[in-house]
């Protein structure tokens, strides 16, 4: 049995995360702001009330894990807000860059002395962080976060490898959660999971930084 660590676990992806894991048999600690009746019903370690933009939080979740030993950790935690050249928000973009990048890389850097060679960080990012891809434009600071988050990851890749510590970065897909709004064109969580949860378990030292699609395909930077 591995131990996993979810972050945004209370519903979407993180909760779906937590649901596959704990049902192969895997423990799970579910980091959340706050809880959901869905998360409950799991009967998984939950720590909740932790905002992971505070670094104050971060040290209060380490605490709280107290040296559990973590052979996976999911940083799944995140949000969106659409806006384009007419209506840019400043606010809402530095917002967007201090959760959705900045934050799991300092809860990295504060987990990686419990997690053992042979342990497995993935990030959960976003193929609209993808330079290369985007091709409609629009949706600036949430693209610019998760390219800020990518690059992040692919430097976790290098600065952990001696520790055997393996990093994937991670689209998840168009999936039907609140964050889109339940896209009906999206996957279903349990789809997106089975996907990633493949990447997690394939991941070694020498993909390492790889930008992966749920499905199995490589995505350009």
């Amino acid at each position: 049995m591995a131990n996993f660590l979810v972050t945004g676990a209370n519903r979407g992806i993180g909760l779906e995360f937590c649901r596959q894991l704990h049902a192969r048999g895997d423990g799970v600690i579910a980091v959340c702001r706050q809880s959901s009746e869905e998360l409950e019903g799991l009967e998984v370690r939950i720590e909740s009330g932790i905002e992971l933009s505070r670094e104050s939080s971060i040290a209060e979740l380490v605490s709280r894990l107290d040296g559990q030993q973590l052979d996976g950790v999911v940083l799944n935690a995140g949000i969106a807000q659409s806006m384009g050249l007419d209506d840019l928000d400043p606010d809402g973009i530095r917002r967007l860059f201090e959760v959705n990048a900045l934050a799991p890389l300092l809860l990295a850097r504060a987990l990686v002395p419990q997690m053992p060679p042979g342990a497995r960080l993935a990030l959960i990012t976003s193929r609209m962080g993808s330079i290369e891809d985007n091709s409609s434009g629009g949706s600036y600071g949430y693209r610019m976060s998760k390219v800020a988050l990518n690059i992040a990851g692919k430097s976790l890749a290098i600065d952990l490898h001696h520790r055997g510590i393996a990093v994937a970065i991670l689209h998840p897909g168009l999936v039907r959660t609140r964050m889109i709004n339940f896209n009906p064109q999206g996957i279903s969580p349990a789809q997106s999971v089975q996907g990633l949860l493949a990447r997690i378990d394939a991941l070694s030292l020498e993909s390492s930084g790889t930008f992966w699609h749920s499905n199995g395909d490589v995505l350009p930077w």
